[in-house]
């Protein structure tokens, strides 16, 4: 099973050392993603419909509720990743500027030396010393670089493939709203389509093409958003966790969350820091 060296939650998001050492199932996050790779052998990232190198030439950018999956190579020992999930606001607040959202232009990042360096400091750090005042610091330089490196080559006047964040269709939003409020309930996809109105294909449809993905990955992902909030800011037990969230039993949980997030809820909970 994959592994957790560091797993750090702060005003930034999320900055984790993982050990990846399997595929992961299709998920998204509303932060922005970056995968890069450290050591270990190479690996690749499904973003969707497309398949991304993550080695120590070529690194993976995701923009946010962006479907993508990890891809562990057959045969391979697996690859030890800096995995960062950037909060946008933060970026914009970081960069003190109102022209820098954290929308890639494209998929693939070609890791310079510069940004081969910034990767290597992060990863120490997370490591080492968190506490560093360097920390913030090497962090959004490292994202600025990679941010800058995705829009090279890009045309100008060229925009991210990125869903649009107004989302007009009420229906589609009365959907979000009601996955939203019944995230413990272990509602059904007929349930939500019904709430909205629709049939389940015409629903169906009609989320992926205004939101970018399926509405059960969009599910997922409050779930996995609500459970890793749960384990990192509570002491509740795994199992109500779980229960709360609808899964019938801590064994489903587990499954869904190694699936989405790589490793065990009971390993990212003893792993898992916050930097102040």
């Amino acid at each position: 099973m994959s592994t957790a060296l560091a797993v750090y939650h702060g005003r930034f998001g999320r900055v984790t050392l993982y050990h990846l050492d399997r595929s992961m199932a299709v998920h998204a996050h509303r932060e922005g993603h970056l995968i890069l790779h450290v050591a270990g052998d190479d690996a690749s990232v499904r973003i969707c419909d497309s398949d991304h190198p993550v080695n120590r030439r070529l690194g993976a950018a995701v923009n946010p509720w962006q479907p993508h999956n990890f891809q562990h190579f057959p045969g391979a020992r697996g690859a030890l990743c800096l995995v960062l999930y950037i909060k946008p606001e933060w970026f914009l607040e970081a960069g003190r500027s109102a022209v820098s959202a954290l929308r890639f232009g494209r998929n693939s990042i070609e890791v310079t030396d510069r940004i081969g360096r910034l990767i290597g400091r992060v990863a120490r750090l997370l490591v080492e010393d968190t506490g560093s005042p360097l920390f913030s610091d090497h962090l959004y330089e490292l994202t600025h670089e990679c941010f800058d490196r995705s829009w090279q080559w890009v045309p100008a006047g060229a925009t991210a493939l990125q869903p649009d964040p107004c989302i007009r269709d009420y229906r589609v939003r009365n959907s979000i709203r009601f996955m939203s409020s019944r995230i413990g309930e272990g509602i059904e996809l007929d349930t939500i389509a019904r709430e909205s109105g629709l049939s389940r294909p015409h629903f169906y449809k009609l989320f992926r093409q205004h939101v970018g993905l399926t509405p059960n990955v969009y599910l997922n992902t409050l779930r996995m958003e609500a459970a890793i909030g749960r384990l990192t800011t509570t002491g509740d037990a795994v199992t109500t966790i779980g229960l709360d969230l609808g899964f019938a039993s801590q064994a489903s949980f587990t499954r869904f969350f190694v699936s989405n997030v790589g490793i065990a809820p009971t390993d990212y909970r003893r792993t898992a820091h916050l930097v102040a």
